[in-house]
């Protein structure tokens, strides 16, 4: 009876998650450029889903939703392997901290101090990640040879760099209420699953 039990929950927890996936997908088409930054940096709320699993689950649970999210966008033809390889490292570096800090300390601090960490995070690692390997490979993808260390650093400093910055920021401000409202429900989720 116990396996049974059990077997049920996995199977519940995995729909879920592809629930929450095929969520993030459709949030991801929901997107805008930010002023003064390239038009192809675009701010969507996609994440927010993933942090829920992370919350809800476990940190592992977060990056299992970008994962579906991006194997999805890849499926439907949206994009090409080094953009959805970027969207899938910053979700990653984004949702971890939140739901190892929300897991250690359970608290409305701990899914702030986790937004932060995440930002901070998100932001310097995909600065690295672009520099040394995606706009590289982005180069010889399009054809414009090797790129110099000025036109990475560049791209680097004024476009990826403050766009993470600015997209961690605003899915903190817009994710931290949702906690806050949501915070009972998330806990007795939580209790059902565990």
């Amino acid at each position: 009876m116990q396996k049974t039990t059990m077997q049920s929950s996995n199977l519940a927890r995995l729909i879920i998650l592809s629930l929450l996936g095929a969520v993030s997908l459709l949030l991801f088409f929901l997107n805008f450029p930010l002023p003064l930054l390239p038009s192809y940096l675009k701010i969507d709320f996609s994440d927010v889903p993933a942090i829920m699993a992370s919350l809800i689950f476990s940190p592992l649970a977060g990056v299992i939703v970008v994962a579906i999210k991006n194997v999805l966008y890849l499926a439907i033809g949206g994009g090409e392997i080094v953009g959805v390889t970027a969207n899938f490292l910053a979700g990653v570096l984004l949702v971890l901290p939140i739901g190892i800090l929300y897991h250690k300390f359970k608290n409305v601090k701990s899914v702030v101090s986790g937004l932060i960490t995440g930002t901070i995070i998100m932001a310097i690692g995909l600065s690295v990640f672009n520099y040394f390997i995606l706009l590289p490979v982005y180069g010889l993808m399009m054809g414009w040879g090797e790129m110099t260390h000025s036109v990475k650093l560049g791209m680097v400093l004024v476009g990826i760099l403050p766009f993470n910055v600015i997209k961690g920021i605003i899915i903190g401000a817009l994710f931290v209420p949702v906690f806050i409202k949501m915070r009972r429900w998330i806990e007795q989720q939580q209790a059902k699953f565990a």
